[in-house]
């Protein structure tokens, strides 16, 4: 979109929050980069210049405005609609893999070239993975500073900075402030509004208060309500207005707890190392589908006249994602045809079984998820499944044990359909729900799902599978959320946040 100049000039010029994230605004002369619903007196047009990144912005000599802190804005919703290289390098950028295993660790999880992965990112967002992944140090460190206690030493390196001189002269660079000053001006910024939490209520050892920004609208009913009515006990909970549920990550463990408001997800992270800060709030924001674009997905689903008073009633419906992959593949095979009660207790069982304890002061929670490497050891006997369901968990564990199938940020979404299909036990229904909660495709469609043909039917809209799916080409590439909108026609605890 930066390239459409008239469309971006239009946008600061209205202070258009929906386009945060979507492109960056430089001015020319302050040498300053913006996001487009910046509160400041919008530049003149021939001042403005725009990027795709903030990370472009910042290889370009321009420094963060410290007014709209462009890099608070919610992520470019390209990035989690897409499945080429491009996307998915972001979404593994967005997960911390560059700084844990460099451009060729970045490279060797996508299959490509360093050289490829390098062009392809700097032709299209004008920065390559490491200058993205610095831009991206920079925002966990400017969070850790104003958030937390920990000394300027140890930010550092739980940012992901190689030495001490190099964050001091990132964040100079970035933020036009020493960090000493950033955290001295920290209690002036808590309106933000899309900033952090105020810092007195992040200064308890180990936890971190922070705001998660989304495009507005967002309805939180099925969001949180799904995650809540499949929550699995021990791993999951709801209390106190949150759904909290434990993290393992790649330095340690944590525990989230997140709670929507009207403008934001309250987001408390408790995390045993704090490296794992950006890849916590990563897969978090992709759990609540916080960079999708509402109104783009609403615009098209309004066009179908059965579908728009569904939208009207209730509009920004979010897909519900995962903070890991495996877990959910692995919860999908435990709810084949079975209730939600049902599958919640197979899973509770495998996490009392094979889970690695976890302490929480503030719940209930007791495990982490067990991985697949966990669960390649147990014995099918000791499943309470029929013995065909046995042979489909078992068989899918070992695919993720050993890594024949991978279903992480830089899966490819077709190429994961067709690998999972091959396994036993995987029919339509399966596939697809784990493409659309896990790999995040936002077309997954469920024509066979009984709550889908039962909304279909209520609406007057094909309910057979193969007449449903020839319907709903009219509703692509947002299909996914198509069955959000006909899912919350049911009445489910899943489209319901508990009182």
């Amino acid at each position: 979109m930066h390239t459409d100049t008239e469309r971006c000039v239009r946008a600061v010029q209205s202070k258009d929050a929906r386009f945060d994230g979507w492109f960056f605004t430089a001015v020319t002369t302050t040498r300053i980069y913006c996001r487009p619903s910046c509160p400041v007196v919008p530049p003149k047009a021939e001042n403005m210049t725009f990027y795709p990144s903030a990370a472009a912005c910042q290889q370009a000599g321009f420094r963060a405005c410290k007014r709209c802190r462009p890099d608070s804005s919610p992520g470019s919703p390209e990035w989690n609609q897409r499945a080429d290289l491009v996307a998915r390098a972001m979404r593994l950028i967005g997960d911390g893999v560059v700084d844990r295993d460099g451009v060729p660790g970045l490279a060797s999880r996508l299959g490509y070239s360093a050289r490829q992965v390098e062009r392809q990112l700097r032709a299209e967002l004008g920065a390559g993975p490491l200058a993205l992944a610095r831009a991206q140090r920079a925002q966990t460190a400017r969070l850790l500073i104003e958030t937390t206690a920990l000394p300027m030493a140890e930010i550092a390196f739980a940012a992901g900075f190689s030495s001490i001189r190099t964050f001091n002269d990132t964040v100079r660079e970035v933020f036009a402030l020493a960090p000493g000053e950033l955290r001295a001006r920290a209690p002036k910024r808590t309106a933000s509004p899309a900033g952090t939490a105020p810092a007195a209520s992040s200064r308890a050892p180990g936890v971190l208060s922070l705001r998660l920004p989304f495009r507005k609208p967002l309805n939180p009913d099925n969001l949180f309500g799904h995650l809540i009515a499949t929550g699995v006990p021990g791993v999951e909970e709801w209390r106190d207005g949150a759904y909290r549920r434990t993290l393992d990550l790649p330095f340690g463990h944590g525990i989230v707890a997140l709670t929507p408001h009207p403008d934001h997800i309250g987001c408390r992270l408790s995390l045993t190392d704090p490296r794992d800060l950006t890849i916590a709030i990563s897969r978090c924001r992709r759990m609540l589908d916080l960079d999708a674009d509402p109104d783009a997905v609403d615009g098209q689903l309004r066009s179908d006249p059965l579908l728009a008073p569904l939208v009207d009633k209730a509009p920004g419906r979010r897909v519900p994602g995962t903070v890991d992959e495996a877990e959910f593949a692995v919860r999908a095979v435990l709810g084949q045809q079975v209730s939600t009660a049902a599958a919640r207790t197979h899973a509770a069982r495998l996490v009392t079984a094979h889970g690695t304890p976890v302490a929480d002061a503030e719940g209930g929670l007791t495990h982490l998820f067990p991985t697949p490497g966990q669960l390649a050891a147990l014995d099918p006997e000791s499943l309470a499944l029929p013995r065909s369901r046995r042979t489909t968990l078992t068989t899918l564990v070992s695919h993720l044990a050993d890594g024949r199938l991978k279903l992480g940020a830089e899966s490819d979404w077709e190429e994961s359909r067709a690998r999972l299909a091959e396994l036993p036990g995987f029919g339509p229904w399966t596939v697809e729900v784990i493409a659309l909660r896990a790999l995040g495709d936002p077309d997954a469609f469920l024509p066979s799902d009984l709550g889908i043909r039962r909304a279909a039917q209520e609406l007057g809209l094909p309910h057979t599978p193969a007449a449903l799916t020839a319907r709903a080409a009219a509703w692509r590439p947002w299909r996914a959320y198509a069955v959000q909108y006909l899912w919350a026609i049911d009445d489910h605890p899943i489209n319901f946040i508990p009182a």
